[in-house]
């Protein structure tokens, strides 16, 4: 049989940089619990992982269609739709997608110093499905709010805000009656609708002109504001997000680097891989090997 660890159509996978892991270790608002690495899987067929050490970190699957399994030091669970389980830290594991209807399956690594409040709800399958109505929209809002909130970059406010939203993803699982009597709202600000159009012109070169101009702001006024918001100029964020974009491209796509600097608007590719050992520590061409 086939067996793949990741690599599925629609899929989506944010890795976040060691140097973030310690900023968020040490952060007071985000040291008790953080996300490390966060994706989802849509029908992931032949999937198969195989860890003899474990993982560095507690990981949560929550398996949104049909299934698969999971076998944690010799103990095997099914995990079926709208159930979940947490896999603890340093803990051999071996999981598996259904052959005939394989599961699509959201997923965080967390860490943090007090991971063993969720003891209770660790290394059991978790059912969501208790209560007057079923949250799972909600639920899935959250993830949706870490993911792209970790997409938008890692400013202070988004990896904070993530901490947050996923201590409450948590405890959606530990107080199943009560989460599903919740709802969830939002809004957007100007820096947030800003960072959504770099977002989506991360093939082009913006101008500080241009990103000030897409929320009708003089550049002067808008990069003061911008940077007393998130701590960095807009062509500074403007490009830790390519660099993002650029580690999805190096682990989901078989593009050559230098096709990757050319579709970000790099220079060329050396431009690209300075810019990017700057931002994540490791070569392209060593991230590539690590996570692909």
């Amino acid at each position: 049989m086939e067996k793949i660890p990741d690599g599925f159509k629609d899929e989506k996978a944010i890795v976040l940089p060691y140097s973030i892991r310690d900023f968020q270790a040490a952060n007071m608002l985000t040291e008790n619990v953080y996300v490390t690495h966060i994706g989802y899987y849509p029908c992931a067929k032949f999937h198969f992982r195989d860890r003899k050490a474990g993982a560095r970190e507690h990981i949560i699957i929550y398996c949104e269609e049909g299934g698969g399994w999971i076998e944690i030091g010799g103990e095997k669970f099914i995990l079926s739709k709208k159930q979940a389980l947490i896999i603890p830290a340093s803990t051999p594991h071996v999981y598996a997608a259904d052959k005939q209807f394989p599961w699509s399956i959201y997923w965080i690594h967390f860490a943090g110093r007090h991971v063993e409040r969720y003891a209770s709800i660790t290394g059991r399958v978790l059912n969501t499905e208790e209560g007057p109505t079923n949250n799972h929209g909600f639920r899935i809002d959250l993830f949706e709010s870490i993911f792209q909130n970790l997409g938008n970059g890692y400013l202070p406010d988004n990896l904070e805000y993530s901490s947050v939203c996923l201590q409450h993803f948590l405890a959606s699982f530990m107080y199943v009656p009560q989460f599903n009597r919740l709802s969830i709202t939002g809004e957007q600000d100007v820096v947030n609708s800003c960072i959504s159009y770099m977002k989506n012109h991360l093939e082009d070169k913006l101008t500080l002109a241009d990103i000030a101009g897409s929320v009708n702001y003089s550049p002067s006024y808008f990069g003061a504001i911008f940077k007393e918001r998130t701590s960095f100029s807009p062509i500074e964020y403007y490009n830790q997000l390519k660099i993002q974009r650029s580690c999805s491209l190096l682990q989901f796509t078989d593009l050559k680097i230098k096709e990757i600097a050319f579709k970000l608007g790099y220079y060329d590719a050396f431009h690209f891989s300075k810019a990017f050992v700057h931002e994540m520590g490791i070569s392209p061409r060593e991230y590539r090997t690590r996570y692909k």
